[in-house]
C-alpha cells in the first residue's frame, strides 16, 4: 500500500498535489510519502515480537530525512560504509542499535564505528577478523562480532542480487563458518554474539529462505556444542514488494511465521535488516515530457528523467510503473511507447512497449516504486545533477535534497597548476 492517489483526476502525495509541486520544485524529482515509510515500518515491526532489532537498510534509501523518520519510530540501522554510519547516527539512532556490514570495511571505518559503539559488526572474512581484532586492540576495545554466513542458497532472484550462492563475494561458506568462529574465539579483541545471514534482495517466495534459516539454525546448534556464546541471529532482509500490479510478494506475517518456525526453538535475539520492503513503495520519481518522437518503428516519449536519476531498469532490466499525473479524458485511446531518457545511452530505457494515455510535450508522469535503489543510486553522468528529494507530510511537503546547479556540479572539478591561467 502507499499514499499516491488520484484526486479530482490529478495524482497527489498524501494530501500534496504533484502536478503544482513540479510547478515549484520542477523535474525530475523524488518525492516521498511519510505515511507510507511509516505504515510499512510499522507493518512489518508489529509482525515480529518485542525486542527485534529492526535495523533499516540504510542503503536502499539514505536521505536523513527518511532515516530520521525512521528513528522517531524506534528503527535501528544496517550500514556498509563509513558514510552511512554517520548518516545514522546524526539522523538520532543510537549507536546501540547499529550493525556494519559489508565484505570490504576499511581500518579506519572500523575504528569509527568502535568509537561509536555499534552494537555489532557482521564480518565477511577471516582477514577482516584478523584486522577488526588489530584496530579493536589498538583502540582499547572489544569488537561484537557475528560471523555472516554464506548458506550456498538460492534466492531465485535477479542475479546481481544473489548474495548467498557460493559463486558471490558475501559471507563465509557455510562449511568454513565453524572454523572461522575458531578462529574468531582466539583473537584478542573480538567477542562472538552471534550469526548473520542474508541471501538477497527482491526475494518473491519464503522458500529460499526456510532452506537459509534451517541451515543457520542447524549451524547454530553445533556453533554452541563448540563452546561459542551465539545469542544473536540476524537474518538480513530481502523480502521482496511489489513493483507490476501480477506481483505478490510474501506477507510479512507469514515470513514472520517462516523464522519464528526455525528460530524460537533456538532462544536468540532477533534482528532483520528490511529497506526495500519499508522505502520502496513509499517514493516515485517525478518526471516531465520532453518530446514524443514518433520513430519509423517505434513511438518514443523522451522524459526528462534519465537512467542516472533511476539506473535499476538500466542495471537490472527492472520494472516500473508509469502512470500520468493527470488522468486522460474517458475513453481516449492509450498508445505504446518506448520510455526513454535524456542520457546519451541506449540502454536509457525505463519501459519497452508500454501501454500509456497518450502523452505530449509537457506532461508530468510518475515512475512508481522508486523509493528505494533510486536517489541513492543516482549519478551525474552526462554532467546532469541529480534529481533532488522531497518529503511529504499530509498537506506538508520539503525538499530534502535540492538540486545541485550546473555551476556547482563544474565547481567540484579542480585544474592542476599546469592548465591554470
Amino acid at each position: 500500500m502507499n499514499h499516491f492517489a488520484y484526486r479530482g483526476g490529478r495524482l497527489h502525495a498524501e494530501d500534496v498535489d504533484l502536478a503544482r509541486l513540479a510547478e515549484v520544485v520542477g523535474t525530475p524529482a523524488y518525492v516521498y510519502s511519510t505515511a507510507t515509510l511509516e505504515r510499512h515500518y510499522r507493518v512489518f515491526a508489529g509482525a515480529f515480537p518485542p525486542g527485534t532489532l529492526i535495523a533499516y537498510s540504510v542503503k536502499a534509501n539514505g536521505n536523513l530525512a527518511v532515516l530520521k523518520t525512521l528513528a522517531l519510530l524506534d528503527a535501528g540501522a544496517d550500514v556498509v560504509s563509513g558514510g552511512e554510519l554517520v548518516k545514522a547516527l546524526r539522523a538520532g539512532i543510537p549507536p546501540g542499535k547499529i550493525v556494519f556490514s559489508g565484505v570490504g570495511k576499511t581500518s579506519a571505518e572500523m575504528a569509527q564505528a568502535l568509537e561509536a559503539g555499534i552494537h555489532q559488526f557482521n564480518v565477511e572474512s577471516e582477514p577482516e577478523l584478523e584486522a577488526l581484532s588489530t584496530v579493536a586492540e589498538r583502540l582499547g576495545k572489544t569488537a561484537p562480532v557475528t560471523i555472516r554466513v554464506n548458506p550456498d542458497i538460492d534466492a531465485h532472484t535477479n542475479a546481481k542480487i544473489t548474495t548467498g550462492t557460493s559463486e558471490v563475494k558475501f559471507g563465509i561458506p557455510w562449511r568454513q563458518a565453524r572454523q572461522a568462529y575458531r578462529l574468531a574465539a582466539s583473537l584478542p579483541a573480538i567477542r562472538i554474539v552471534g550469526v548473520d545471514v542474508h541471501i538477497g534482495s527482491q526475494i518473491a517466495t519464503l522458500q529460499p529462505f526456510r532452506d537459509a534459516f534451517a541451515r543457520i539454525a542447524e549451524l547454530i546448534v553445533q556453533l554452541r556444542a563448540d563452546g561459542h556464546d551465539i545469542a544473536r541471529a540476524d537474518l538480513g532482509g530481502g523480502l521482496g514488494v511489489p513493483y507490476a500490479p501480477a506481483e505478490t510478494p510474501p506477507d510479512p506475517l507469514d515470513y514472520e511465521t517462516t523464522i519464528r518456525s526455525v528460530v524460537e526453538p533456538l532462544g536468540v535475539a532477533l534482528i532483520l535488516e528490511p529497506g526495500r520492503l519499508i522505502a520502496a513503495n513509499a517514493g516515485i520519481l517525478l518526471s516531465r515530457v520532453i518530446y514524443v518522437k514518433r520513430g519509423e518503428a517505434r513511438k518514443f516519449v523522451i522524459i526528462d528523467a534519465g537512467m542516472n536519476d533511476l539506473i535499476r531498469p538500466a542495471l537490472y532490466d527492472a520494472h516500473h510503473e508509469i502512470v500520468p499525473v493527470r488522468l486522460p479524458e474517458t475513453g481516449e485511446p492509450a498508445e505504446t511507447y518506448d520510455i526513454v531518457g535524456p542520457v546519451c545511452e541506449t540502454a536509457d530505457l525505463f519501459a519497452r512497449d508500454r501501454a500509456m494515455p497518450r502523452l505530449e510535450s509537457g506532461d508530468l508522469v510518475a515512475i512508481m516504486t522508486a523509493g528505494a535503489y533510486g536517489a541513492v543510486m543516482a549519478s551525474a553522468y552526462n554532467a546532469r545533477p541529480p534529481a533532488p528529494e522531497v518529503l511529504v507530510r499530509g498537506d506538508e511537503w520539503s525538499v530534502v535534497r535540492r538540486r545541485m546547479s550546473y555551476d556547482e556540479l563544474a565547481g567540484l572539478d579542480r585544474l592542476p597548476a599546469w592548465l591554470e591561467g
